[in-house]
C-alpha cells in the first residue's frame, strides 16, 4: 500500500519528470505507459525500467481510465498495467487499449498468482503476465519479449495453460464465455464503485442513455434488482474488493 502522505512526482497521464521524459524522443528506446494505483509501486517499477538503456517510462496512470487517456495523449509502445485498479481494472483497460491502439503491446504486472486473472488477461489482449513479487527479475525481460512479439509467462502460468488445454481436450470443448459483454462488465464495476450514470458516461466516453441501457441489461441478465445486488455480484466476480 502506498503512503498518501508521500507526494507523487508525476501526475497520472503525464510524462514523468527527469531523464526518462527527456529521452522519450529517442527512437531506440521502448516507450512505456505504466499504470498502478499505488504511487510507491509506480516509483519502484519506474526505477527498474528507467535503469535500462532501451526502456523509458513516458507516462503514468493511477487507474485504468487514466491509462486509456494517457495512451491517447502519448506515443507509447508498451503498456504495463496492474490488474486491480479503481474505475477500470487493468483487464478492462487492456481490452480498450487493444481496440484503441492495435499495435500497442500490453503486459500485466500483478500480485495475483491466479489462473482466472491469467486467462482473462490473455483474452483481453495482454502478451505477458508478470508477478510483482519477482518484477525485479522478470519485468525487463518481459518488456523486451513483448516488443519481439513473444509471450512472457511465469512458470506457474505455463503450467496453468497446459492444464487448461488438457481439460478442454478431455471435455472436447472450451468453457462457456462469460454472460456479460466486456462493456457491461465495465459498467458493472463502475456502478458497484458508486459512480453516477453521468460519471460512467464520461469515463467510458458513451452517452448517459447508453449507460442506463447497460444497467437495465445487467439487472435483467443477472436477475438482480438494484445497485446493492449489483455490488455484491461485482465482489463475487472479483471486479472490486469488498
Amino acid at each position: 500500500m502506498s503512503d498518501p502522505s508521500l507526494p507523487d512526482p508525476s501526475l497520472p497521464g503525464r510524462a514523468p519528470s527527469g531523464s526518462s521524459a527527456a529521452s522519450s524522443a529517442d527512437p531506440s528506446r521502448i516507450r512505456i505507459l505504466l499504470a498502478d494505483d499505488h504511487a510507491l509501486v509506480r516509483r519502484g517499477v519506474r526505477l527498474i525500467l528507467d535503469s535500462e538503456p532501451d526502456l523509458t517510462v513516458v507516462a503514468e496512470a493511477g487507474d485504468g481510465a487514466e491509462a486509456i487517456a494517457a495512451a491517447r495523449a502519448h506515443a507509447v509502445d508498451l503498456a504495463v498495467l496492474d490488474i486491480a485498479m479503481p474505475r477500470l481494472t487493468g483487464l478492462q483497460a487492456a481490452r480498450e487499449l487493444a481496440a484503441l491502439k492495435p499495435g500497442l503491446r500490453i503486459l500485466m504486472l500483478t500480485m495475483h498468482d491466479n489462473e482466472q486473472y491469467l486467462f482473462q488477461a490473455l483474452k483481453s489482449g495482454a502478451c505477458g503476465y508478470v508477478l510483482k513479487s519477482v518484477a525485479d527479475r522478470d519485468l525487463v525481460a518481459a518488456c523486451r519479449a513483448a516488443m519481439r512479439d513473444e509471450p512472457f509467462l511465469y512458470p506457474g502460468a505455463v503450467t496453468a495453460l497446459i492444464r487448461n488445454y488438457l481439460d478442454r481436450v478431455r471435455h472436447g470443448e472450451e468453457n462457456a464465455d462469460h454472460i456479460l459483454t466486456p462493456r457491461e462488465e465495465e459498467v458493472l464495476k463502475l456502478v458497484a464503485e458508486g459512480h453516477s450514470s453521468k460519471e460512467i458516461a464520461e469515463i467510458l466516453f458513451i452517452s448517459i442513455k447508453t449507460v442506463q441501457r447497460h444497467r437495465a441489461n445487467l439487472l435483467q441478465k443477472l436477475g438482480l434488482r438494484d445497485r446493492l445486488e449489483l455490488t455484491r455480484y461485482a465482489i463475487r466476480a472479483g471486479l472490486i474488493e469488498p
